[in-house]
């Protein structure tokens, strides 16, 4: 799966904690392979975020993101729940 970076996810990424970028960096590989692992608690969002899905890094981080098609996908913003309100 291609993956691609938003600027957005690239600053933000910048900005987590060195624990979590680990953490991100494991559940991102897990994600190339099966994007709906169990693990991941991937699903979709709702309201005005209705075409992005997310999935969980942990207990309070996430990633949400894009498919633009079965094969690549666009991360677009990473971090605690209040990173809903900035998309």
């Amino acid at each position: 799966m291609k993956i691609i970076y938003s600027l957005q996810f690239k600053q933000e990424y910048r900005r987590l904690p060195d624990n979590i970028k680990r953490k991100a960096e494991k559940k991102e590989k897990i994600f190339r392979e099966n994007p709906f692992a169990s693990q991941l608690k991937t699903h979709k969002l709702g309201g005005r975020l209705a075409e992005f899905w997310s999935f969980s890094i942990d207990y309070r981080y996430r990633i949400i993101f894009e498919f633009v098609d079965e094969k690549k996908v666009i991360l677009h913003a990473v971090g605690d729940h209040s990173l809903y309100k900035k998309l």
